[in-house]
């Protein structure tokens, strides 16, 4: 498989923007992440992939202390999360937010402003100046003063992507950042995530469509309870890895995506 997306190489000796050693979660007895070891590169737009699961989100979980490791440690630019949290943006699923809190759009995203502020002290007009121009940059200003249980599915995925914009992070983590949006949403955060990479940035996404991986990403990390492969993904995102990450499911997914392209012939061009 050959990748479409920008070739990008990190300066030699970068310290490495995530790096994970020998990371084991387990839920109750049940392991769930097992002997993790990965090095992740800074400046790539990095997909995990992984049948369901797999522990995609497990990971940036674990790696954020959302949830407990059993063992193993992760290291942030060379430093623990708690000495560069500042650095550190998260996405987390749409899924898992309660959407009906009654707040508007321009107050979740200044929200991505308290890390700098800390959390007695309210956003100023140049604050709320910056956060208006993080609701510009995913195509979201109008819709500013609405409450964020008025807005639809693929706006509310928007508003995230610009409160952690506003944090001004160096890494992004983001869980299915493209699960559930329309095609115009899907764009608008692929063009996002180009720029994020232009600027030197690192956004390492969960992702479960494989027919885009190739087009929306440069470095994919395979990821099957245990690393299977990681790497580029011109170099990594092959057939042979991918049939070790999700065995017999794999013929059962590519029938799948055949059958929803012959249904729906724009899915292909939705990046375009």
């Amino acid at each position: 498989m050959k990748s479409d997306a920008t070739s990008v190489k990190s300066p030699a000796g970068a310290v490495p923007a995530v790096e994970i050693h020998d990371l084991t979660v387990t839920y109750r007895t049940k392991p769930v992440l097992w002997d993790l070891d990965a090095s992740l590169p800074p400046g790539h737009l990095i997909a995990i992939v992984g049948p369901n699961g797999a522990g995609k989100s497990t990971l940036l979980k674990a790696a954020l202390g959302l949830v407990p490791r059993s063992t193993g440690w992760v290291k942030f630019f060379g430093q623990p999360y708690e000495k560069q949290r500042r650095l550190v943006g998260y996405v987390p699923q749409r899924e898992s937010v309660d959407w009906d809190f009654p707040t508007s759009a321009l107050d979740v995203v200044s929200m991505g402003l308290y890390g700098r502020l800390g959390w007695l002290r309210r956003p100023g007009r140049r604050d709320r100046a910056a956060a208006e121009a993080c609701l510009q940059k995913v195509g979201m200003a109008d819709f500013a003063g609405r409450q964020i249980s008025q807005l639809s599915g693929g706006q509310q995925q928007r508003i995230f992507l610009a409160r952690a914009l506003a944090q001004d992070a160096r890494l992004y983590f983001m869980d299915e950042p493209f699960a559930g949006v329309d095609a115009t949403t899907e764009r608008a955060i692929l063009e996002l995530l180009q720029a994020l990479r232009a600027e030197g940035r690192t956004v390492v996404a969960v992702h479960h469509d494989l027919q885009t991986v190739a087009e929306y990403f440069d470095h994919v990390v395979l990821l099957n309870m245990r690393l299977v492969a990681a790497g580029p993904v011109a170099t990594t995102f092959t057939d042979e890895n991918l049939q070790r990450t999700y065995g017999g499911r794999l013929t059962v997914l590519s029938q799948a995506a055949e059958a929803l392209t012959r249904q729906k012939p724009f899915a292909r061009d939705r990046a375009s």
